[in-house]
């Protein structure tokens, strides 16, 4: 039997629709046309005899439903019976970068916002091409002609042929670059609740996620990681961990010693036998007395200017009243339930990793820094992901398990344990933040002040991204750029606006964290428009409706939230409520949340969470409320218990522990209502987080009169500021 290549296959055999996203817009490509083309087509969705669609997913599956959600654009558009789609993990390569982004990556909440569009179109022109197909065969006009779930009908007859029938045909036809969408009204699948196409393997236990990854000939990583910043290796003890039963390589790796053995327990064996000794770092001083103070002395140094509305000095100078706060965030760290975890091959002509990224661009060029292999010799294996946040899409992990591979010529799994992940994070950036703001006779905003001292995240990934001293990463939820993908600046019209940023200079590292820096921007700016709706003698929800008279999809979410949340009423007898909203990714929130506080030990108990989504149209509904009710948990999570310890120069925190985070015995009731909106669609996965911390903590205000300005609002804290209320 002859063999052929796969292209050739799938030119001869399937309908293939390719897309090719560029800077000027979205073409569709046959699978002739794709392979004559001088550009690599990005292939979504292929249809072949047997009648199955199989959908490429670009993006990384961590548990908000990508698979699913994509699947389900292209089914609808494409007309396709679903019990027919099967989706597939795209392997890295430029045609999967998302257009949002600008990078095969999962973050900023843009894999469905990113693809929306694409991948519509794609459908559209993969049933258009269908029924004309269905048309020529029968020789009737293709107005007679329609598609329904799987088959083209003709209307007249009753005649149907099934797609799989179609598709050798329609392969061979010119595909429309204009094709037409269908209305919302003809959705078969979109707007509904659909089951997640990965649940199936996760139940049955054959999901496999990075830490499963088995290779043939296999070996097993680890690393020995300094205790302090910038420590380096004094001394080790190579020959005593070669000694042990299983190490077969000990090598230096630019995150550490690395230990490579045959089993898990070889190599943590070899790794304690190593017995490192590490120079003092370069900060062997630092805990979490200086890292506080430092951040709070940044606000009394020059920074750089943000942005400048206006006169500001003039406007305070000028205000009849003027409101002053200074507020603190503290480091926290991701613990994503699966620890970091990477398996490569490196040979003489390829690479292969297999990976649970939310990288694959980043992971690519880091394999192809660290190989010299050209890009098109990296192959990267994307794993279903035990937790994203933001964490995965930093290379670290990569750069281990290459290293290793490099090491010893074989495959090599490098894993990090629990205390590893908590040590060794990329940390939610810490910030201290000061604001000031006039106040009219009227209660009305007439200038705003804001001196914000941080972690920049760009220092640690792209510093390059710095410009002129500022990082809008770490400022996202205040302030953006007006051309942006992320749409993360304040809702709100402030006339006379000036932001100042204080970069910080400690060695701790920050990533992107469940909507980057908007969640604790979110916290400050929500609680402190809760101080000015209080001193201008106002309530916070008609507070904030005048600064947002010019942002309509903002006041709906809002005025939802409060109709939905009780506000106005009383409260149950002992709770108090507090409200917030906020915008990024493209999506609009808002929360309502229920308190009680136990003033004998200062615990709160959050009884009830109502969210109010706006995130345009929507595709899966079910999972846009799960992660509303994730984001719910997490952000009471840090609201309460995260921050990260320091001690030595080093970090502290090593397990859950010391660590702790929510438990299912502290999770209240979520109630989640999605707005049905005309707007363009948004993210889902992170904008929630950013209004749970600054309801709840505006919610203990309006219940004990007692302003924490910092988190976590840990039980000490809590009874501190109530015994100093009358102070």
């Amino acid at each position: 039997m002859k063999s052929i290549s796969r292209r050739d296959f799938l030119k001869g055999s399937f309908l293939t629709i390719a897309v090719s996203i560029t800077p000027l817009g979205t073409k569709l490509l046959s699978a002739k046309e794709a392979g004559k083309a001088v550009f690599a087509p990005n292939v979504f969705f292929e249809l072949t005899p047997d009648g199955l669609v199989t959908v490429a997913i670009p993006n990384s599956e961590m548990g908000q439903g990508v698979r699913t959600a994509l699947s389900m654009i292209v089914a609808d558009e494409l007309e396709a019976d679903w019990s027919q789609i099967r989706a597939k993990q795209a392997p890295a390569a430029d045609a999967y970068k998302s257009p949002v982004m600008g990078a095969q990556v999962t973050v900023g909440s843009a894999s469905v916002r990113g693809f929306y569009a694409p991948l519509r179109k794609a459908g559209a022109a993969g049933r258009a091409m269908l029924i004309t197909a269905a048309a020529q065969t029968w020789k009737v006009p293709e107005a007679e002609c329609e598609a329904v779930k799987g088959v083209v009908k003709h209307k007249k007859t009753g005649r149907t042929l099934a797609y799989g029938k179609l598709c050798r045909k329609a392969s061979e036809l010119p595909i429309p670059q204009d094709p037409p969408l269908k209305k919302e009204s003809e959705f078969r699948y979109m707007g509904k609740p659909m089951a997640r196409l990965d649940i199936p393997d996760k139940v049955a236990g054959t999901a496999v996620f990075g830490m499963d990854v088995m290779v043939p000939d296999m070996l097993y990583g680890v690393i020995a990681r300094p205790p302090a910043y910038g420590a380096k290796p004094v001394s080790f003890d190579e020959q005593a961990a070669m000694a042990v039963k299983g190490v077969s390589k000990v090598a230096k790796t630019p995150n550490g010693i690395a230990v490579i053995a045959n089993s898990t327990a070889a190599a943590l064996k070899g790794r304690d036998a190593l017995k490192v000794n590490w120079d003092k770092g370069s900060h062997p001083d630092m805990n979490d007395e200086s890292v506080e103070k430092s951040y709070f002395e940044g606000l009394d140094k020059p920074g750089a200017v943000v942005t400048k509305t206006g006169d500001t000095k003039k406007a305070l100078d000028e205000a009849a009243k003027k409101v002053e706060a200074t507020y603190f965030v503290p480091f926290v760290a991701h613990a994503t339930m699966e620890p970091m975890n990477c398996t490569a091959y490196v040979q003489k002509d390829q690479c292969d990793i297999w990976a649970p990224t939310q990288g694959q661009t980043g992971t690519l060029m880091t394999a192809a820094n660290l190989t010299k292999l050209p890009p098109q010799k990296i192959n990267v294996h994307t794993t279903l992901l035990g937790c994203g946040l933001g964490r995965r899409s930093r290379p670290d992990f990569v750069i281990d398990a290459v290293t290793c591979s490099q090491a010893v010529g074989k495959p090599v799994k490098v894993f990090w344990t629990r205390e590893e992940d908590m040590k060794y994070d990329a940390y939610r950036a810490s910030t201290a933040q000061r604001i000031q703001v006039g106040l009219d006779s009227n209660g009305s905003v007439t200038g705003w002040s804001h001196k914000v001292s941080c972690t920049s995240i760009l220092k640690f990934s792209n510093p390059a991204g710095i410009k002129n001293g500022v990082d809008v990463y770490s400022l996202w939820g205040l302030y953006d750029y007006a051309v942006t993908p992320t749409f993360c600046h304040t809702t709100y019209d402030i006339p006379n606006w000036y932001v100042e940023q204080y970069l910080s200079d400690l060695p701790i590292p920050a990533a992107p964290w469940r909507s980057v820096q908007n969640a604790p921007n979110a916290f400050i700016m929500e609680c402190f428009m809760d101080e000015l709706a209080k001193a201008a003698g106002k309530d916070p929800v008609a507070f904030r409706l005048e600064l947002l008279k010019n942002n309509m999809r903002a006041r709906r979410v809002l005025e939802t939230v409060a109709e939905k949340g009780g506000w106005g009423k009383s409260a149950p007898q002992g709770q108090g409520r507090g409200i917030a909203q906020h915008c990024c990714f493209g999506s609009n929130v808002a929360a309502v949340a229920d308190i009680s506080v136990n003033e004998k030990d200062g615990k709160i108990r959050v009884h009830k969470i109502t969210f109010a989504i706006d995130c345009g149209p929507v595709v899966n509904p079910d999972p846009i409320i799960a992660q509303a009710e994730s984001c719910a948990i997490m952000g009471m999570s840090t609201t309460f218990k995260e921050k990260i310890k320091f001690a030595n120069g080093g970090v502290k925190s090593a397990n859950f522990d010391d660590y702790p985070i929510m438990k299912m015995s502290e999770i209240p009731d979520v109630e989640v209502h999605i707005i049905k909106s005309t707007e363009k669609i948004g993210g889902i996965g992170e904008p929630p987080v950013t209004v749970v911390a600054p309801a709840i903590a505006n919610a203990l205000f309006n219940l004990t009169g007692v302003r924490v300005r910092r988190l976590p609002l840990d039980p000490k804290t809590v009874m501190e500021a109530l015994k100093n209320k009358g102070a």
